[in-house]
């Protein structure tokens, strides 16, 4: 069987399924389509499915043409049934992995989605789970619902294995196609067909590992080790605003070692999919073993209190100005969580505002790339641009997310306050009415 596959492959004759067209799922199967595999993208929103089929493009790390072209040639389609998975070779599990109202792990995206596979999942099948979750979610989780729902047998009838999606929205150098691979299966054949799967698509290295949950560990590593150097650099933000020194300033200085230190910085909070959460993911299971995971829960303590810690630092800009929170209007610059994207999952900007308005501010927002967001109970749209008579309006403005694209000279020429906590304005000379995180 394992022959039979790698000359299909070799052959592009292996078609390929993508479950869940979100930010991970349909750049890899735009890439795999371009790569010569005829692709069936699967999700449960109809909303989706539509507009894959039309050609029409919703990911910024997607080109807008690449899809129509895949699309118009009959390489890439889109569908909510799962029935058509019987006609795929390739299967790739890429839904989300969100925590529940307890801050544990709700796995049933990947579950439900396994059930579906497995339903009508044949004989030689590869399936991969990309989505980030705990150490052992392949094999507990999914290898025993695969082999019950289809009745075929894990490294005999099908492959399963466990490659860490690798997505850095608005990254202009390393995309899906050019990001090093990391593939973690059960047994030598799995792990040699998988790899050579991505091999056949991605540009990037595919570096290999023993089984599963060192590729799942792997993941919780590399988004726990930025949680954590975050968390340092905001407690000490808050160190340093007590000492009236700038952080900035000594990150700006520590980067000059060439050796040794990589820079890291404070913000409102963490935000994406990935860097607030998966710590939780960790956590959790280690609570299985007996252990306590003390440094990590320490910095996801840190960062979680720091849309808090904001609002508190633009409540004493505000009594400067001889104005108390409490019915001052106040402007929110960016929602999205990080610089020139539109993405604004576990954004800290909507803690912020959530404060904000508890504290009885009247508060509106823009964002250049999101005109509203829906987050739990909050529903806000933005403002459709800024201006000079608009920032005026205003007691503070408050910088949550630096874009670029945003007239910062404009800003700090007719705001009355000014609290930066992303330090995007640090090019500006005339800083009496700025005060940074």
């Amino acid at each position: 069987m394992k022959v039979d596959i790698l000359s299909k492959i070799k052959h592009k004759e292996i078609s390929v399924g993508v479950v869940g067209l979100g930010y991970v799922g349909l750049p890899l199967a735009v890439e795999k389509a371009k790569a010569g595999f005829k692709t069936i993208g699967f999700d449960i929103q109809d909303e989706k499915v539509s507009l894959v089929n039309k050609g029409h493009n919703y990911i910024g790390d997607v080109v807008d043409s690449d899809l129509q072209k895949l699309v118009n040639d009959g390489m890439l389609s889109a569908t909510t049934d799962f029935s058509f998975v019987k006609d795929v070779d390739f299967i790739a599990i890429c839904v989300p992995t969100p925590l529940d109202e307890h801050q544990q792990p709700d796995i049933s995206y990947v579950k439900n989605s396994t059930i579906e596979i497995a339903k009508y999942m044949t004989k030689g099948t590869m399936v991969v789970l990309e989505s980030t979750t705990y150490p052992g979610t392949t094999e507990e989780l999914i290898k025993p619902l695969l082999e019950e729902g289809s009745g075929l047998k894990c490294g005999e009838d099908f492959y399963l294995g466990f490659s860490p999606e690798r997505v850095d929205p608005g990254n202009k150098q390393f995309k899906t196609k050019n990001t090093p691979k990391v593939v973690g299966a059960i047994g030598k054949d799995a792990t040699e067909v998988i790899s050579a799967m991505y091999r056949a698509v991605l540009e990037g290295e595919v570096h290999e590992v023993s089984s599963p949950a060192v590729a799942e560990m792997e993941k919780i590593l590399e988004n726990t080790y930025r949680n954590i150097n975050i968390g340092l650099v905001n407690e000490l933000a808050i160190l340093c605003d007590k000492m009236n020194i700038s952080l900035w300033e000594v990150i700006d200085a520590a980067k000059t070692k060439p050796y040794g230190f990589q820079a890291f910085y404070p913000g409102p909070g963490l935000g994406g999919h990935c860097i607030p959460l998966d710590p939780y993911y960790l956590s959790w299971k280690a609570r299985e073993y007996g252990f306590h995971t003390s440094m990590i829960e320490s910095s996801m303590m840190i960062n979680d209190k720091m849309p808090e810690y904001c609002v508190e630092r633009a409540s004493k800009i505000l009594n400067v100005h001889k104005k108390a929170l409490n019915g001052s209007k106040v402007l929110v610059l960016g929602v999205a969580y990080k610089q020139d994207i539109d993405d604004y999952r576990e954004s800290p900007a909507i803690p912020v505002i959530s404060i904000l308005k508890q504290n009885g501010a009247e508060v509106d927002f823009y964002d250049p790339y999101i005109k509203a967001f829906k987050d739990n109970d909050i529903t806000m749209s933005g403002l459709d641009n800024i201006d000079a008579e608009k920032i005026k309006y205003y007691d503070l403005v408050m910088i949550t997310c630096g874009h670029t694209n945003i007239d910062y000279n404009m800003i700090q020429k007719n705001a009355r306050a000014i609290f930066d906590t992303k330090n995007a304005m640090q090019h500006i000379e005339d800083r009496d009415n700025i005060e940074v995180l």
